[in-house]
């Protein structure tokens, strides 16, 4: 494949649970320019910060990074990204990555796969990773996002609730995962074609969308292809309370960060 894959990386100051989030000090380097070095590991020809605060701007810019703003009215990184690859004038069948902005350990070889399992098939519109589930309180956990596929590996649907629900083992307990059934976690990484963007942001939020709070949703809605790659490397944890900065202290320590 060609590396002219795009990285861009949305950044909200307004977080809910830690307001001013893209600017904490995670071991001494801001959780934002921690997500920008690992963008600019992979083989990226460009990686854009998108936001809509004025803050994020001025540090982008202090660290070098390349930085667009956006509208505050978006509703999701997703938005943000459609606006910059309309605003950039990406052609359509170029490849943008959504690195999201609190995912301090998300590998660049994970960033290159995604962007390439878009590339090798013209007839994909978005493409995204899993891993393995092995713990049975993953599955049962509504903060972990689940995956089902196809034989071909293109998503059937995406839950919080636990799935493949297996009628028989769960009937009884249901603290280890039975044996002969897989389980997969969503990671959250897409790559999608800049023209595609541009059409899921033009569709209403479906009813299934709304009800699980998953935005992928929109996409299976429509009828569209989403294909599901298992990860080369499982990703660190990424940051949405301060119980998380501290993990992520810690993988950072561990995989020398």
């Amino acid at each position: 494949m060609h590396n002219s894959f795009r990285v861009v990386i949305p950044a909200r100051y307004g977080a809910s649970r830690l307001p001013g989030k893209p600017l904490l000090d995670i071991g001494g380097k801001t959780l934002i320019a921690r997500v920008w070095e690992q963008a600019r590991a992979s083989a990226a020809a460009e990686v854009v910060i998108a936001t809509d605060d004025d803050r994020i701007i001025t540090h982008a810019r202090a660290i070098g990074a390349d930085v667009a703003l956006t509208a505050a009215h978006h509703q999701s990184g997703t938005e943000r990204i459609a606006a910059v690859a309309a605003a950039r004038g990406w052609p359509a069948e170029s490849v943008v990555v959504n690195l999201q902005g609190d995912e301090p350990c998300m590998p660049p070889a994970n960033i290159d796969q995604v962007a390439a399992a878009l590339a090798a098939d013209d007839d994909l519109q978005m493409a995204t990773l899993a891993t393995p589930i092995t713990v049975a309180g993953e599955l049962f956990d509504p903060h972990v996002v689940k995956v089902v596929t196809a034989a071909d590996g293109t998503a059937l649907y995406f839950s919080r609730a636990p799935i493949p629900w297996h009628r028989d083992e769960f009937l009884g307990e249901r603290a280890h995962l039975p044996e002969h059934t897989h389980f997969w976690r969503h990671i959250g990484l897409y790559a999608y074609r800049a023209g595609f963007l541009q059409a899921f942001v033009g569709w209403p939020p479906s009813p299934l969308e709304r009800a699980e709070s998953l935005e992928q949703l929109r996409v299976l809605w429509h009828g569209a292809r989403l294909q599901v790659a298992r990860a080369q490397v499982t990703p660190g944890p990424g940051v949405d309370t301060a119980d998380d900065v501290r993990a992520v202290l810690r993988w950072l320590q561990g995989s020398g960060g």
